[in-house]
Protein backbone atom coordinates (compact mmCIF):
# COMPACT_ATOMS: atom_id res chain seq x y z
CA UNK A 1 0.00 0.00 0.00
CA UNK A 2 1.27 3.44 -0.93
CA UNK A 3 2.16 5.58 2.07
CA UNK A 4 0.24 8.82 1.78
CA UNK A 5 -1.18 10.85 4.65
CA UNK A 6 -3.71 12.55 2.42
CA UNK A 7 -6.81 10.64 1.36
CA UNK A 8 -6.93 10.13 -2.42
CA UNK A 9 -10.06 10.92 -4.40
CA UNK A 10 -10.13 9.35 -7.88
CA UNK A 11 -12.31 11.08 -10.45
CA UNK A 12 -12.96 8.75 -13.37
CA UNK A 13 -14.50 10.00 -16.58
CA UNK A 14 -16.00 8.54 -19.68
CA UNK A 15 -14.94 10.74 -22.61
CA UNK A 16 -17.41 10.85 -25.50
CA UNK A 17 -20.47 12.98 -24.64
CA UNK A 18 -19.15 13.30 -21.08
CA UNK A 19 -16.21 15.65 -21.55
CA UNK A 20 -16.54 16.24 -25.29
CA UNK A 21 -19.77 17.04 -27.08
CA UNK A 22 -20.02 14.00 -29.41
CA UNK A 23 -18.24 10.77 -30.35
CA UNK A 24 -14.58 11.61 -30.94
CA UNK A 25 -14.48 9.92 -34.37
CA UNK A 26 -17.02 12.47 -35.60
CA UNK A 27 -14.69 15.47 -35.22
CA UNK A 28 -12.34 14.50 -38.04
CA UNK A 29 -11.93 10.81 -38.80
CA UNK A 30 -15.34 10.06 -40.32
CA UNK A 31 -15.45 13.26 -42.43
CA UNK A 32 -11.98 12.43 -43.82
CA UNK A 33 -13.36 9.12 -45.08
CA UNK A 34 -15.98 10.98 -47.06
CA UNK A 35 -18.73 9.33 -45.01
CA UNK A 36 -21.54 10.78 -42.99
CA UNK A 37 -21.69 10.02 -39.30
CA UNK A 38 -24.97 8.16 -39.82
CA UNK A 39 -23.46 5.94 -42.55
CA UNK A 40 -20.39 5.03 -40.49
CA UNK A 41 -22.34 4.03 -37.39
CA UNK A 42 -25.00 2.26 -39.45
CA UNK A 43 -22.34 -0.01 -40.94
CA UNK A 44 -20.58 -0.53 -37.60
CA UNK A 45 -23.85 -1.34 -35.84
CA UNK A 46 -24.72 -3.69 -38.68
CA UNK A 47 -21.72 -5.85 -37.79
CA UNK A 48 -23.16 -6.19 -34.30
CA UNK A 49 -26.75 -6.77 -35.33
CA UNK A 50 -26.07 -9.17 -38.21
CA UNK A 51 -22.86 -10.92 -37.20
CA UNK A 52 -23.04 -10.69 -33.39
CA UNK A 53 -19.75 -8.77 -33.29
CA UNK A 54 -18.83 -6.88 -30.11
CA UNK A 55 -19.92 -3.28 -30.63
CA UNK A 56 -16.55 -1.79 -29.75
CA UNK A 57 -14.62 -4.23 -31.95
CA UNK A 58 -17.11 -3.43 -34.72
CA UNK A 59 -16.37 0.30 -34.79
CA UNK A 60 -12.61 -0.31 -34.51
CA UNK A 61 -12.77 -2.81 -37.38
CA UNK A 62 -14.71 -0.25 -39.40
CA UNK A 63 -12.00 2.35 -38.80
CA UNK A 64 -9.38 -0.05 -40.18
CA UNK A 65 -11.56 -1.22 -43.06
CA UNK A 66 -12.65 2.23 -44.19
CA UNK A 67 -9.18 3.74 -43.94
CA UNK A 68 -8.01 1.09 -46.42
CA UNK A 69 -11.09 1.24 -48.62
CA UNK A 70 -10.96 5.02 -48.96
CA UNK A 71 -7.14 5.07 -49.05
CA UNK A 72 -6.91 7.36 -46.05
CA UNK A 73 -3.66 6.41 -44.24
CA UNK A 74 -4.21 6.34 -40.49
CA UNK A 75 -1.20 6.29 -38.18
CA UNK A 76 -0.78 6.90 -34.46
CA UNK A 77 0.28 10.44 -35.33
CA UNK A 78 -2.80 11.15 -37.47
CA UNK A 79 -5.06 9.91 -34.67
CA UNK A 80 -3.16 12.10 -32.18
CA UNK A 81 -3.72 15.03 -34.54
CA UNK A 82 -7.47 14.37 -34.55
CA UNK A 83 -7.43 14.92 -30.80
CA UNK A 84 -6.61 18.57 -31.37
CA UNK A 85 -10.01 19.21 -32.93
CA UNK A 86 -12.13 17.94 -30.05
CA UNK A 87 -14.78 20.30 -28.69
CA UNK A 88 -15.54 20.22 -24.96
CA UNK A 89 -18.44 21.06 -22.73
CA UNK A 90 -18.26 24.42 -20.88
CA UNK A 91 -15.53 24.60 -18.23
CA UNK A 92 -13.79 21.31 -19.09
CA UNK A 93 -10.43 22.87 -19.99
CA UNK A 94 -10.06 24.56 -16.59
CA UNK A 95 -11.86 21.87 -14.57
CA UNK A 96 -8.98 19.55 -13.72
CA UNK A 97 -6.66 22.20 -12.30
CA UNK A 98 -9.53 23.82 -10.38
CA UNK A 99 -10.70 20.59 -8.76
CA UNK A 100 -7.16 19.47 -7.96
CA UNK A 101 -6.46 22.84 -6.35
CA UNK A 102 -9.68 22.61 -4.35
CA UNK A 103 -8.74 19.15 -3.12
CA UNK A 104 -5.29 20.37 -2.13
CA UNK A 105 -6.87 23.19 -0.11
CA UNK A 106 -8.89 20.57 1.79
CA UNK A 107 -5.97 18.21 2.37
CA UNK A 108 -7.15 15.73 -0.28
CA UNK A 109 -5.10 14.40 -3.20
CA UNK A 110 -7.10 14.44 -6.44
CA UNK A 111 -6.34 12.06 -9.31
CA UNK A 112 -8.08 12.15 -12.70
CA UNK A 113 -8.55 9.07 -14.91
CA UNK A 114 -10.17 8.34 -18.27
CA UNK A 115 -12.10 5.07 -18.61
CA UNK A 116 -13.48 5.17 -22.14
CA UNK A 117 -14.56 3.02 -25.06
CA UNK A 118 -13.16 5.71 -27.35
CA UNK A 119 -9.76 5.72 -29.03
CA UNK A 120 -6.79 6.28 -26.73
CA UNK A 121 -4.59 7.70 -29.47
CA UNK A 122 -7.13 10.45 -30.13
CA UNK A 123 -7.45 11.24 -26.43
CA UNK A 124 -3.64 11.28 -26.13
CA UNK A 125 -3.58 14.08 -28.71
CA UNK A 126 -6.16 16.21 -26.92
CA UNK A 127 -5.19 19.31 -24.97
CA UNK A 128 -6.57 17.83 -21.74
CA UNK A 129 -4.59 14.56 -21.91
CA UNK A 130 -1.90 16.03 -19.65
CA UNK A 131 -4.27 16.11 -16.68
CA UNK A 132 -4.89 12.36 -16.40
CA UNK A 133 -2.85 9.99 -14.27
CA UNK A 134 -3.89 7.19 -16.59
CA UNK A 135 -5.97 6.94 -19.77
CA UNK A 136 -7.75 3.62 -20.28
CA UNK A 137 -9.33 3.36 -23.73
CA UNK A 138 -9.27 1.35 -26.97
CA UNK A 139 -5.95 1.11 -28.82
CA UNK A 140 -4.77 -0.09 -32.21
CA UNK A 141 -1.88 -2.30 -33.30
CA UNK A 142 0.22 -0.77 -36.10
CA UNK A 143 2.01 -2.50 -38.98
CA UNK A 144 5.63 -2.02 -40.09
CA UNK A 145 4.58 1.10 -42.03
CA UNK A 146 3.02 2.60 -38.92
CA UNK A 147 -0.54 2.20 -40.26
CA UNK A 148 -3.43 0.93 -38.13
CA UNK A 149 -3.64 -2.81 -38.61
CA UNK A 150 -6.00 -4.27 -36.02
CA UNK A 151 -7.59 -3.50 -32.62
CA UNK A 152 -5.09 -4.05 -29.81
CA UNK A 153 -7.23 -3.21 -26.79
CA UNK A 154 -11.02 -3.06 -26.93
CA UNK A 155 -12.71 -1.53 -23.89
CA UNK A 156 -16.36 -2.47 -23.96
CA UNK A 157 -18.90 -1.46 -21.34
CA UNK A 158 -18.35 -4.31 -18.88
CA UNK A 159 -14.58 -4.43 -19.50
CA UNK A 160 -14.43 -0.86 -18.18
CA UNK A 161 -14.95 -2.17 -14.65
CA UNK A 162 -11.54 -3.91 -14.54
CA UNK A 163 -9.90 -0.49 -14.70
CA UNK A 164 -11.80 0.65 -11.64
CA UNK A 165 -10.28 -2.28 -9.76
CA UNK A 166 -6.85 -1.31 -11.10
CA UNK A 167 -7.32 2.18 -9.69
CA UNK A 168 -8.73 0.72 -6.47
CA UNK A 169 -5.66 -1.50 -5.93
CA UNK A 170 -3.06 0.80 -7.49
CA UNK A 171 -2.21 -1.73 -10.21
CA UNK A 172 -2.31 0.75 -13.07
CA UNK A 173 -0.16 -0.76 -15.83
CA UNK A 174 -1.49 -3.49 -18.12
CA UNK A 175 1.06 -6.33 -18.13
CA UNK A 176 1.02 -10.08 -17.57
CA UNK A 177 2.50 -9.71 -14.09
CA UNK A 178 0.12 -6.89 -13.17
CA UNK A 179 -2.88 -9.03 -14.17
CA UNK A 180 -1.78 -11.60 -11.60
CA UNK A 181 -1.36 -8.87 -8.97
CA UNK A 182 -4.76 -7.42 -9.86
CA UNK A 183 -6.52 -10.73 -9.29
CA UNK A 184 -4.80 -11.51 -5.99
CA UNK A 185 -6.78 -10.88 -2.83
CA UNK A 186 -6.01 -7.51 -1.26
CA UNK A 187 -7.55 -6.51 2.10
CA UNK A 188 -9.70 -3.41 1.86
CA UNK A 189 -7.46 -1.42 4.21
CA UNK A 190 -4.48 -2.01 1.90
CA UNK A 191 -6.15 -0.80 -1.27
CA UNK A 192 -4.76 2.47 -2.59
CA UNK A 193 -8.06 4.18 -3.44
CA UNK A 194 -11.16 2.87 -1.62
CA UNK A 195 -14.30 2.71 -3.74
CA UNK A 196 -15.84 5.13 -1.24
CA UNK A 197 -13.28 7.70 -2.47
CA UNK A 198 -14.22 7.27 -6.13
CA UNK A 199 -16.36 9.51 -8.32
CA UNK A 200 -17.44 8.18 -11.71
CA UNK A 201 -18.78 10.67 -14.26
CA UNK A 202 -20.47 9.37 -17.41
CA UNK A 203 -23.26 10.17 -19.82
CA UNK A 204 -25.41 7.12 -20.29
CA UNK A 205 -26.29 3.46 -20.36
CA UNK A 206 -22.84 2.37 -21.54
CA UNK A 207 -21.47 3.64 -18.23
CA UNK A 208 -23.95 1.74 -16.07
CA UNK A 209 -21.62 -1.15 -15.03
CA UNK A 210 -19.03 1.35 -13.73
CA UNK A 211 -21.64 3.62 -12.18
CA UNK A 212 -23.27 0.74 -10.35
CA UNK A 213 -19.95 -0.73 -9.19
CA UNK A 214 -18.86 2.58 -7.68
CA UNK A 215 -22.26 3.37 -6.17
CA UNK A 216 -22.88 0.02 -4.45
CA UNK A 217 -19.41 0.19 -2.90
CA UNK A 218 -19.96 3.58 -1.30
CA UNK A 219 -18.61 5.86 -4.01
CA UNK A 220 -20.49 8.45 -6.05
CA UNK A 221 -21.78 8.07 -9.61
CA UNK A 222 -22.80 11.14 -11.58
CA UNK A 223 -24.70 11.14 -14.88
CA UNK A 224 -24.10 14.22 -17.02
CA UNK A 225 -26.12 15.27 -20.05
CA UNK A 226 -26.24 17.87 -22.78
CA UNK A 227 -29.16 20.13 -21.73
CA UNK A 228 -29.92 20.78 -25.41
CA UNK A 229 -30.57 17.11 -26.18
CA UNK A 230 -33.81 15.67 -24.89
CA UNK A 231 -32.65 12.07 -25.24
CA UNK A 232 -29.68 12.66 -22.93
CA UNK A 233 -31.92 14.33 -20.36
CA UNK A 234 -34.29 11.37 -20.40
CA UNK A 235 -31.46 8.86 -20.02
CA UNK A 236 -30.16 10.75 -16.99
CA UNK A 237 -33.64 10.89 -15.44
CA UNK A 238 -34.02 7.14 -15.85
CA UNK A 239 -30.60 6.48 -14.29
CA UNK A 240 -31.74 8.41 -11.23
CA UNK A 241 -35.16 6.72 -11.18
CA UNK A 242 -33.56 3.26 -11.44
CA UNK A 243 -31.14 4.09 -8.61
CA UNK A 244 -28.09 3.56 -10.80
CA UNK A 245 -26.48 6.94 -10.04
CA UNK A 246 -26.34 9.31 -7.10
CA UNK A 247 -26.72 12.51 -9.12
CA UNK A 248 -27.68 13.75 -12.59
CA UNK A 249 -26.81 17.21 -13.88
CA UNK A 250 -25.90 19.15 -17.04
CA UNK A 251 -22.42 18.58 -18.47
CA UNK A 252 -21.31 22.03 -17.32
CA UNK A 253 -17.89 21.98 -15.67
CA UNK A 254 -17.69 25.70 -14.97
CA UNK A 255 -17.02 27.03 -11.50
CA UNK A 256 -20.13 27.15 -9.28
CA UNK A 257 -22.08 24.93 -11.69
CA UNK A 258 -24.20 22.16 -10.18
CA UNK A 259 -21.56 19.57 -11.13
CA UNK A 260 -18.79 21.69 -9.62
CA UNK A 261 -20.70 22.04 -6.34
CA UNK A 262 -21.54 18.31 -6.17
CA UNK A 263 -17.94 17.20 -6.70
CA UNK A 264 -16.56 19.70 -4.19
CA UNK A 265 -19.10 18.56 -1.60
CA UNK A 266 -18.08 14.93 -2.15
CA UNK A 267 -14.44 15.93 -1.61
CA UNK A 268 -15.47 17.65 1.61
CA UNK A 269 -17.24 14.48 2.71
CA UNK A 270 -14.20 12.27 2.00
CA UNK A 271 -12.03 14.58 4.08
CA UNK A 272 -14.58 14.63 6.93
CA UNK A 273 -14.80 10.83 6.99
CA UNK A 274 -11.00 10.53 7.01
CA UNK A 275 -10.79 13.00 9.91
CA UNK A 276 -13.39 11.07 11.89
CA UNK A 277 -11.57 7.80 11.29
CA UNK A 278 -8.37 9.30 12.65
CA UNK A 279 -10.21 10.53 15.73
Amino acid sequence: MESNKKPIVALMYDFDKTLCTKDMQEYGFIPELGMTTADFWREANGLTDKDGMDGILAYMFMMVKMSRLHEVPITRQTLNKLGEGIEYFPGVKSWFDRISTYGESKGVQIEHYIVSSGVKEIIDGSEIAQFFKKIYACEFKYDYNGLIEWPKIAVNYTAKTQFLFRINKGVLDITTSSDKELNQYTPEVERRVPFSNMIYIGDGLTDVPCMKLVKVNGGQAIAVYNPEQENGINVAKNLIKDNRVNFACPANYEENSRLDNIVKTIIDKVKAVETLQRM
